[in-house]
């Protein structure tokens, strides 16, 4: 991991612009989208401020778009995307207790997860099995094909899928809430939710519908987020990492003595 993280020309990515590129292809060269815009980003920009071959700037981090969205009295950073922007970066580096001249993300998530769970209970109108026993949605498979899906505000064909990884990557942000989740979801459904290898990718309890898939990406979350809830192994590990430490420096990271996490 290590070679191959030190091999990662991010300079180059940037393209001479501020943000990095999605990605190259050979015969097409950089892709016109720009990882620009808060998202799962987090790590990966500070694995690129921290490089010690071929790193960006604290420049480059101070300029991601952070928009701010507004549901149910609740304000906190966000692009228009599923869930999952809020966790994947949260799986590895550890953002309790800290803030940088913009936001404490961990609190932000929180936030997200909640606004998240109040917009389910709405949708609850639509879709009468969503409440407090049943609700998350985030990028999942679906009766016909993979789905991007979410809200707030809502996106994607609704059609009442419920995602478990949705609470289930969120664990660390709402502990007691999301564990309620999961269990009610194992306790109502099963073994056709939950099977050897863990929850099934999404359901649809109406249509008595259950993904016949387990996806990699979303048991990954699953697990990683339940490990760093037990015991914040992880976290430990991963922080290890001087690239890390040095990323957060540079871009002012500093402790948050306000910080919501401060119980985990």
């Amino acid at each position: 991991a290590t070679t191959f993280y030190r091999r990662i020309d991010w300079d180059w990515m940037l393209n001479g612009v501020q943000t990095l590129s999605m990605g190259w292809l050979p015969d097409q060269g950089f892709l016109k989208h720009r990882w620009d815009i808060y998202s799962e980003l987090l790590t990966m920009y500070l694995l690129a401020i921290g490089s010690p071959t071929h790193s960006i700037t604290s420049a480059n981090w101070n300029d991601l778009q952070r928009p701010v969205v507004q549901f149910g009295g609740l304000d906190y950073i966000s692009g228009v995307a599923p869930l999952f922007i809020h966790q994947y970066a949260h799986a590895w580096c550890d953002f309790r207790n800290v803030a940088d001249l913009h936001a404490n993300y961990f609190t932000n998530s929180i936030a997200a997860t909640r606004a998240h769970q109040l917009w389910c209970l709405t949708e609850s109108r639509r879709f009468p099995w969503f409440d407090q026993n049943l609700w998350g949605i985030s990028a999942s498979d679906s009766r016909d094909g993979y789905r991007v899906w979410g809200g707030p505000p809502a996106m994607g064909p609704l059609d009442g899928t419920l995602v478990p990884c949705a609470a289930a990557g969120s664990l660390v942000f709402l502990p007691a809430e999301c564990t309620h989740v999961l269990l009610s979801m194992r306790e109502q459904f099963n073994d056709k939710a939950y099977t050897r290898y863990g929850f099934v990718d999404a359901l649809q309890p109406k249509a008595n519908w259950f993904a016949p898939d387990i996806l990699g990406i979303d048991q990954g979350i699953t697990m990683l987020m339940a490990e760093n809830l037990r015991t914040g192994f992880v976290w430990e590990q991963f922080m290890k990492n001087r690239e890390i430490g040095h990323a957060m420096s540079e871009v002012q990271f500093h402790p948050d003595p306000d910080s919501a996490s401060q119980l985990l």
